[in-house]
């Protein structure tokens, strides 16, 4: 990608991570757990090797058009997970914008990683506002929530009781927003260098 080779090694490293916790976390005894995570482990190694910095390693011109077609296939997998649950389509947005990063470096010259002089596009400018909304939305949902009464704060009902059944570390469904954060956070970060 674009710019400073130190950011981006923070960034590959941070959705290499992200990608290689996603594989952990397809030990799940769960089916859905299993497919989301695959498709999420996906697009975090895709989006480590997007971001390897351009005076490291320029990719060959096949890549491009390569993330492409897997992406591409990525979000008809997603498309067609929709129709059992919403949660589905940020799958199929994450893959869509995977597609048009490809596609914008394909297109530029020599495959070079610099900026344009035309500004940002509109679609970049959806895809920034899509993922900021998405980060936002996420780290909030990842903040506890305690019931405060008049005598302090009161732990959740599941908590009182018990915490309900016990669930395997890769099972549990903040662990996987965190993941989701984490690779929005990296979309936010790759967009603009576009």
């Amino acid at each position: 990608m674009h710019g400073p080779a130190s950011p981006g090694w923070l960034l590959v490293a941070l959705c290499a991570a992200t990608g290689a916790y996603c594989l952990l976390r397809m030990r799940s005894g769960v089916e859905e757990q299993r497919r989301a995570a695959g498709g999420e482990a996906l697009m975090g190694f895709g989006m480590a090797a997007m971001a390897v910095p351009a005076a490291v390693f320029t990719p060959p011109a096949w890549a491009w058009p390569a993330y492409a077609v897997v992406f591409g296939a990525a979000g008809l997998r997603a498309l067609w997970a929709a129709r059992s649950g919403r949660h589905h389509l940020h799958h199929l947005v994450g893959a869509a914008a995977m597609v048009y990063m490809a596609l914008v470096m394909a297109g530029s010259p020599a495959h070079a990683h610099g900026h344009g002089t035309s500004g940002a596009p509109v679609l970049t400018g959806a895809l920034l506002l899509y993922f900021t909304g998405y980060v936002l939305l996420t780290g909030v949902r990842l903040i506890p929530v305690v019931a405060v009464t008049g005598g302090g704060p009161v732990p959740s009902p599941a908590r009182a009781a018990g915490g309900g059944p016990p669930t395997g570390w890769g099972d549990r469904p903040e662990l996987a927003r965190a993941c989701r954060l984490s690779m929005a956070i990296g979309m936010l970060a790759m967009l603009p260098a576009m």
